[in-house]
């Protein structure tokens, strides 16, 4: 990717994938049939285990409906100690080595959650100790190097509900810590609206360290109920807060008009958190949503 566009494309998460393996998800086929002829040309490889693992079949597998990786994706418990190393390293080996092999350039990196995703129980505390956040500088500036000097992979960290690091002040610690070469932010619209955080302050103040985008929307209306309530992420993911754009928060057009003045080449990934759903809801929305963003820029492509 050489011109300054955003690039559009989309993710197994769009068609309520979550895990590698569940039979409440779209099939790897039919999500990959279904991504071709919504007109998307790129695409997340998703959990490690749901696309085909093998490198000569699934890159058969993409040629055979025009569809090439833009990403990996891997989860992190750095903030737990640096032995956490040993546990993150080897699946994010897999993962890297797959998307490096499939042409893919970055690795969005996940965090732990503090409350289960599916049950919602706390596992752990919801704040940090100030050693807490320095082991997770730490561990993500040693995994981005290693990404980067072993697979030229550029590590894109994700925000996230219901982890330590989602809200406006948490994004710009990680960020102020972190070494920009091995470590940039994927912006992730949906839950960083979730979470307080602007994502046009965001790509303001901090434009070189916007390696990647998820653009999705929240319902205001479910979030207000969600703050209220203190629902956990895995509840207000049930209560539909995502939502389909453009019906929701953040405005995307605005964050489209400033991500284009960047004036670099960039994804911007659609992501609509949607498990578990019907396996013939997801697709007339991947469509609607890449023709209305599609509609929000003079540079905004597929490809």
């Amino acid at each position: 990717m050489t011109e300054n566009k955003l690039i559009i494309g989309t993710a197994p998460d769009s068609w309520g994938v979550w895990f590698a393996d569940d039979p409440k998800q779209t099939p790897w086929e039919r999500f990959l049939d279904e991504v071709a002829e919504s007109g998307y040309k790129w695409i997340e490889l998703g959990p490690y285990g749901y696309l085909p693992n093998d490198p000569t079949r699934l890159a058969e597998e993409l040629k055979q409906r025009d569809l090439k990786v833009c990403a990996g994706t891997v989860f992190t418990a750095f903030h737990r100690g640096l032995d956490q190393w040993e546990t993150a390293w080897e699946p994010a080996r897999k993962v890297a080595e797959l998307t490096a092999a499939m042409g893919g350039e970055h690795i969005v990196v996940i965090p732990a959650m503090w409350r289960d995703d599916v049950t919602g129980e706390a596992v752990e505390s919801g704040q940090l100790t100030e050693k807490a956040w320095s082991d997770l500088f730490a561990g993500h500036n040693r995994l981005g190097k290693t990404l980067l000097e072993d697979f030229g992979l550029k590590q894109q960290f994700h925000s996230h509900a219901d982890s330590h690091v989602g809200a406006q002040d948490d994004i710009e610690t990680l960020l102020g810590a972190t070494d920009p070469e091995y470590l940039n932010l994927c912006l992730d619209t949906g839950h960083a609206e979730y979470c307080g955080a602007s994502s046009l302050e965001l790509i303001k103040n901090y434009p070189d360290r916007i390696g990647y985008l998820h653009l999705k929307q929240i319902n205001p209306d479910v979030l207000k109920k969600v703050n209220e309530e203190n629902m956990t992420w895995a509840a207000a993911n049930l209560a539909g807060v995502m939502t389909e754009p453009p019906n929701g928060l953040p405005d995307l057009r605005a964050v489209i008009e400033a991500v284009e003045a960047l004036d670099r080449p960039i994804f911007g990934i659609v992501e609509q958190d949607m498990y578990p759903v019907a396996f013939d809801v997801p697709m007339p929305i991947a469509k609607r949503t890449r023709n209305y963003l599609l509609s929000c820029g003079s540079r905004t492509a597929v490809s």
